[in-house]
């Protein structure tokens, strides 16, 4: 096979030195010339895998053959077909264990870039104004949607396209739960990208309701015998935060990564004209090997801390995806590995100035499958830092299980539900995404939101 079809086409990007001390994009895309270029190393196979691969079922080698020849608005209708979300996924979609993962011309070469295929055209779609809005005729039915993450907008666009009055409850202030609170600008641009793609979703009639809380403002049940919705999605999320037990974790300059986040990303705190209080320190450990762990590490990065992640396990068990840890290396960011902290030290005015830690070695395989971590016997010493984040992952709130009737949650606080239609315990109402399976992915949500509306279509259509 052509050399030359063995590799992808290279995608721009700031220059690390440079990005370190911005929030601006660090992945910069590709334009026309490089997208046509890159789709047409497609072969287009017969069983194309990675489709199969994909948890929205896109159809990837129609959009890509669309790209090759330069229809960009054709590629933009066909993804649309299957995702409400293609900037978003395009850009944060763990594509190398998914779709591209199952790409032929990854065994002996570099799998199609997809997902930068899949952002080139998202992006063209919103420079152009391609219009993504076809629907069928109101049924007159009424469907509510808790969270306007991944999961949430995906269900309500699917559901509108079918003819549902939709209504999504948010209980922040602004649409997009994880995508603006969870992702850094860096990554994900909000402005740009996700107010976009959420205004796509209100283009094909979803009506957005926030500062609604599910449990304190109204219920579901009151919901469904109240306001007359004939079905309920449940896509909450999973905000709750971990912490690791140890001694000091409630001293001053400790976060959940969940905050430390919101406040940069949400509430701006990374912009002067913003009054949001946020403290990154001088030097800042970030406990966790995670994509959230690599996003705080690199937002206190660019804040001006010098930042070290702090993770039990080797490099090759870190959970984060490759190219995340690739840019935070390029970026300065120090990975101290088999360490674990035992305790946090704080000074007399009750803040954080160190943490003491052991170093680990890595045993036999546990539930997970990864080796399991064992402390070195002597081998603790203390680490001088002024701020300390936890990124230990996250569980539902239980706020919506506990006023909800009937609603069955397992023992780690996730409410349960059918993997292949997101039925709960409680007739008419669904749920998907990580308010279900706990803290995962952005696709993986948005395939849980895709199920749940066929199978809401499917009960309301009887």
């Amino acid at each position: 096979m052509d050399n030359e079809k063995m590799k992808r086409v290279p995608v721009r990007e700031q220059d690390p030195k440079v990005r370190a001390h911005n929030f601006q994009e660090v992945c910069l895309g590709y334009d026309k010339e490089e997208a046509v270029k890159e789709a047409s190393r497609c072969l287009h196979c017969k069983k194309p895998m990675c489709v199969s691969k994909c948890p929205v079922s896109i159809n990837i080698p129609e959009f890509i053959e669309h790209v090759k020849n330069e229809e960009f608005e054709e590629a933009a209708k066909t993804i649309a077909k299957s995702s409400a979300l293609p900037a978003v996924c395009g850009r944060v979609c763990p594509q190398e264990s998914q779709c591209e993962g199952k790409c032929v011309l990854g065994i002996k070469g570099e799998a199609v870039a997809i997902g930068k295929l899949e952002r080139f055209v998202a992006d063209y779609s919103r420079e152009n104004n391609v219009d993504l809005s076809e629907k069928e005729t109101s049924n007159g039915k009424k469907v509510a949607v808790i969270g306007s993450g991944p999961s949430g907008l995906t269900c309500a666009g699917d559901l509108a396209k079918l003819g549902y009055d939709v209504t999504i409850f948010e209980a922040l202030h602004e649409a997009g739960g994880v995508l603006v609170y969870g992702i850094p600008e860096f990554r994900l641009p909000k402005e740009t990208v996700v107010k976009h793609e959420v205004e796509n979703v209100k283009k094909l009639g979803v009506k957005i309701e926030t500062n609604v809380i599910i449990g304190r403002t109204v219920t579901i049940d009151e919901l469904i015998d109240e306001e007359g919705f004939d079905a309920v999605f449940i896509g909450s999320g999973a905000g709750l935060p971990k912490f690791m037990g140890i001694p000091g974790e409630n001293l001053n300059g400790v976060f959940s990564a969940n905050e430390f986040l919101t406040r940069n990303n949400l509430m701006k705190a990374f912009r002067e004209e913003y009054d949001t209080p946020i403290k990154a320190g001088k030097k800042v450990a970030v406990v966790g090997g995670g994509n959230v762990a690599m996003d705080a590490a690199r937002t206190a990065l660019r804040l001006g801390a010098e930042v070290h992640i702090v993770y039990r396990r080797s490099e090759s068990e870190l959970p984060a995806r490759v190219e995340e840890v690739h840019h935070a290396k390029e970026e300065g960011i120090i990975f101290d590995l088999l360490t674990n902290p035992v305790e946090v030290v704080g000074d007399e005015n009750g803040w954080v100035k160190g943490m003491k830690c052991v170093k680990m070695e890595l045993g036999e395989p546990d539930a997970s499958g990864r080796r399991r971590p064992v402390e070195i016997p002597g081998s603790e010493f203390e680490m001088e830092i002024d701020t300390m984040i936890m990124s230990l992952g996250t569980s539902p709130n239980p706020l919506i299980s506990s006023t909800t009737k009937g609603l069955e949650i397992n023992k780690r606080k996730c409410i349960v539900a059918e993997e292949e239609t997101g039925l709960t315990s409680r007739k008419g109402v669904y749920a998907g995404g990580d308010a279900v399976t706990g803290a995962a992915t952005v696709i993986l949500a948005m395939g849980a939101g895709k199920k749940a509306a066929n199978a809401i279509h499917e009960y309301l259509s009887k």
